[in-house]
């Protein structure tokens, strides 16, 4: 979440008259995340999450998106509800920007997440794609092994400015994963964003998961290891097997992982780096002037890369018979 785009008083007054939520009475920009604009929105209706779409996220995949949404909410998922104007949609334009109100969802992200966090994310994402199964629409991971390259062009020439050496570990590493990704692995809808900051809990429960706008069709293992690079590092690379291990458990109770998902996820998770080392270093390298936003630091998940390099089993990452 992050904001981009200002929005006045007078426009989001005009945008809100399309709606049954009553009076205005506060909004605020969030400064956190990267990818669309976000207002916390009060009315007189009760507290909603106001969402200007840009950037990388096309409006031609904003139906598959929030109809994701209603129908994991349908099968028993926490997770937010796209409001539905007067004309029955819940996709409008503001600020020149496509624009959907979402419902709150109660909770608070973990900073620190502990085994226990672990464990309940585990059981909470393969919650999310038993839930995704028979949902009617699919969409293609565009930010999959065969981006990387492209977005990788994208920074390169200033990779090295960001760090000495970046450019050539980052062409090594996506020669190898060019080579090595599986496209035979067990697949449906994955969430491809749960980081901490999207998964909310009160107490020690998982209350909810928001911010589906990476959500696509691609290899269910390869969201359990999205999840194994957010949750279970230290910021200085160091990995906390035990985090993984509950991690894993917690998702094998709803479902097991195949042999061939097992033996895939040292490569996944290695993937799963390079796509986020490689986002969040074009965005580093390419902050709009002006925008209410803190760009996420690349070196993060360059180090863990160098974790990963060393990594040849999933056993390394937690699993275990």
């Amino acid at each position: 979440m992050a904001v981009y785009t200002e929005v006045s008083d007078e426009a989001l007054t005009a945008f809100l008259a399309e709606y049954d939520l009553g009076s205005l009475l506060s909004y605020k920009g969030i400064a956190e995340g990267v990818e669309n604009s976000n207002f916390f929105l009060h009315t007189t209706a009760g507290s909603y999450i106001l969402t200007l779409y840009e950037k990388r996220v096309r409006e031609e995949d904003l139906p598959f998106f929030l109809n994701l949404m209603g129908h994991l909410f349908r099968a028993g998922l926490s997770c937010p509800q796209p409001v539905k104007n007067r004309r029955d949609t819940a996709l409008g334009s503001l600020c020149g920007r496509p624009a959907a109100i979402i419902s709150f969802l109660d909770g608070v992200s973990v900073k620190r997440p502990t085994v226990d966090h672990c464990r309940e994310l585990g059981r909470a994402l393969a919650g999310f794609h038993h839930a995704g199964r028979d949902f009617g629409m699919s969409r293609a991971n565009s930010l999959s092994v065969d981006a990387w390259r492209p977005l990788f062009e994208q920074a390169g020439a200033q990779a090295d400015t960001v760090a000495p050496g970046l450019a050539e570990r980052t062409r090594a590493d996506l020669s190898l994963l060019e080579a090595s990704w599986p496209h035979d692995l067990p697949s449906g809808v994955i969430h491809a964003d749960l980081f901490t900051d999207n998964v909310f809990f009160i107490g020690d429960a998982l209350s909810g998961i928001i911010d589906f706008y990476f959500a696509c069709t691609d290899a269910l293992a390869y969201d359990l290891a999205i999840c194994l690079n957010a949750w279970c590092f230290e910021p200085d690379g160091r990995y906390h097997r035990d985090m993984g291990a509950a991690m894993i458990a917690g998702y094998q109770e709803h479902r097991p992982l195949e042999p061939r998902e097992v033996e895939a996820l040292p490569i996944l998770a290695r993937g799963a780096a390079m796509r986020f080392m490689l986002t969040r270093l074009v965005d580093w390298l390419n902050v709009p002037p002006g925008a209410l936003v803190q760009p996420k630091d690349p070196l993060e998940y360059d180090r863990r890369l160098a974790f990963h390099r060393k990594s040849s089993h999933a056993t390394d990452y937690g699993w275990s018979e």
